[in-house]
């Protein structure tokens, strides 16, 4: 007898978009996070949907915004029982942003300004792996090893 291990696909997606001639990338503000932390939009994919779709809905969903070029980044698993954490890069196709659903508040961040906020280890480390930030950056609350 053979059995499969539930599994819970999740969607992990770096959204940029350039603002001035400058890149900018897209990070949100959780319902569940403490006062000031920020990270790029994440989510559960719905059955029957696929991974892109999961990417696009998500987006909107949280922050009102639409996709173009989305693309497969990599994947890992997640801290959560049964999850696999699905990574992707998109570019800014249109729409007005507006923090709603899970997000509190939803905003277009330079480089430069990730300095100076408080943003999950993961969403950092996705950023470096994309290049949007140096290896060697430290945003605001992280300490340089």
């Amino acid at each position: 007898l053979i059995s499969y291990p539930r599994l819970s696909p999740a969607i992990i997606i770096a959204v940029t978009r350039h603002i001035e001639g400058k890149l900018h990338i897209l990070l949100a503000r959780n319902h569940r996070f403490p006062a000031g932390r920020y990270s790029v939009l994440a989510g559960y994919v719905e059955p029957g949907e696929s991974l892109e779709e999961c990417a696009r809905r998500e987006v909107c969903e949280e922050v009102g915004v639409d996709l173009q070029n989305v693309r497969y980044f990599g994947s890992q698993s997640w801290p959560f029982p049964n999850s696999l954490m699905i990574g992707f890069t998109a570019e800014y196709a249109g729409g007005e942003l507006k923090a709603a659903d899970d997000a509190l508040e939803a905003r277009w961040v330079s480089p430069d300004e990730i300095r100076t906020l408080n943003v999950t280890k993961t969403t950092l480390k996705l950023l470096r792996q994309i290049a949007f930030l140096d290896p060697t950056s430290v945003a605001g609350g992280e300490v340089a090893s």
